[in-house]
């Protein structure tokens, strides 16, 4: 019984040992989308999104949660040269041309 039970051990050690070595990163990710920089970050009920919205024919009805406002997509996190001097954003909402981006939540990005 215990020479079963230390093969046994023998052969999983290996395998708990491979599961434990998966490889790890440090860069923000998105799901949903690109990431994104917003000029600013603002709740959908803010005066300046529903002015926005209102302009563009947006119905935000029933939105809640931050909305991006004046956005473009990030290339390349973690490469030399990208930046965001704004607010980096991952979004999960509709995206109007970038003027307004539904459904954001602010990350970090490590330089």
């Amino acid at each position: 019984m215990f020479a079963r039970s230390a093969s046994l051990f023998v052969f999983v050690l290996p395998l708990l040992a491979a599961a434990s070595a998966v490889p790890r990163t440090d860069s923000p990710q998105c799901n949903t989308g690109p990431i994104q920089c917003c000029k600013s970050l603002q709740s959908a009920d803010s005066k300046e999104v529903t002015t926005l919205a209102g302009l563009l024919g947006i119905v935000l009805t029933g939105v809640t949660g931050l909305v991006g406002v004046n956005c473009s997509p990030i290339s390349g996190v973690g490469v030399g040269g990208t930046s965001c001097n704004a607010q980096p954003v991952c979004c999960n909402g509709n995206n109007f041309n970038g003027v307004i981006v539904v459904g954001c939540s602010p990350i970090t990005i490590n330089a």
